[in-house]
C-alpha cells in the first residue's frame, strides 16, 4: 500500500484529493488547523482506506516531525497543499505587514520546504497558484510566496534528478481561501475543486518530468 501525506486535507482541493486516493488504496496521513473538520473527514476516508489525522500548523516543527513519524517507513508520496492567503482584504504591498508577510512565508514557502526535507518521499506536489506568475494587484504576499515555492521546486528537481518535483497550478476553485480573497464577492461560479483533482492525478500516477504544470491543462492534453 503506497503511502501519502496530504496537507491541508479538511476541505477544498487537499479534501478532494484525499478522497480519490483513498479511493484508489493509498494509506493516507492528513492534516489541518482546525481538529473538528480533520476529524469528521478521518471518519469518513477510514470506511475506505488507513487513515492518520493530526490537527496542527505546519509551521509547527514539532506538528511537521509528528506527520513524518506516523507515515513511517517510505513516504511515497508528499502533497504541500496547506497554505495561506494572509490578510483579507490583502494589503498592497507596499503597505504590507512584514511581521504578517513573514507568517506568510513561513507557512507556504518554509513549512513545504522542511516537509520536504523530513519526509524524503518519492514524489512532491507543491500546489501553486496563477499568482505566482502573474502580477495580480493585491497578491503580493500570497503571489511572492507561491512564486518562491515554485522556483524551490525547480532547485529541488534540478538536484535530485531521481525523483519528482511538480509545482501545479490548479486553477480557479471555490473554495473558502479564495473566497478570502474576495471578501463580500459571490464566487459560486468558480469550478470546485474536484475540477482540479485528474490533473493532480495525472502527475501523482503517471511519469511525467519534473516541472509546473497547469492542472487542467494535463487533462485536456
Amino acid at each position: 500500500m503506497s503511502t501519502a501525506i496530504v496537507t491541508g486535507a479538511s476541505r477544498g482541493l487537499g479534501l478532494a484529493l484525499a478522497r480519490a486516493l483513498a479511493e484508489r488504496g493509498w494509506r493516507l496521513v492528513i492534516d489541518a488547523r482546525e481538529p473538528g473538520p480533520l476529524n469528521e473527514v478521518a471518519t469518513e476516508l477510514a470506511l475506505t482506506t488507513n487513515v492518520a489525522a493530526l490537527p496542527g500548523d505546519v509551521a509547527d516543527p514539532e506538528h511537521r516531525a509528528a506527520l513524518v513519524a506516523a507515515a513511517g517507513g517510505r513516504i511515497d508520496l508528499l502533497v504541500n497543499n496547506a497554505s495561506i492567503l494572509g490578510p483579507s482584504p490583502q494589503p498592497a504591498l507596499a503597505d504590507y505587514p512584514l511581521d504578517t508577510l513573514e507568517h506568510v512565508y513561513r507557512v507556504n514557502v518554509l513549512a513545504p520546504l522542511a516537509l520536504i526535507q523530513l519526509a524524503d518521499a518519492a514524489r512532491v506536489l507543491n500546489v501553486s497558484s496563477d499568482a505566482a506568475v502573474e502580477a495580480y494587484e493585491g497578491w503580493g504576499g500570497y503571489g511572492s510566496a507561491k512564486a518562491a515555492l515554485d522556483h524551490l521546486t525547480a532547485i529541488l528537481a534540478a538536484e535530485n534528478p531521481a525523483k519528482r518535483f511538480y509545482a501545479v497550478d490548479p486553477g480557479d476553485m471555490n473554495t473558502r481561501l479564495h473566497q478570502e480573497a474576495f471578501p463580500g464577492e459571490d464566487i459560486s461560479d468558480r469550478p470546485p475543486p474536484e475540477d482540479s483533482v485528474p490533473g493532480l492525478l495525472a502527475l501523482i500516477e503517471g511519469d511525467l518530468p519534473s516541472g509546473r504544470y497547469r492542472a487542467k491543462a494535463l487533462v485536456a492534453a
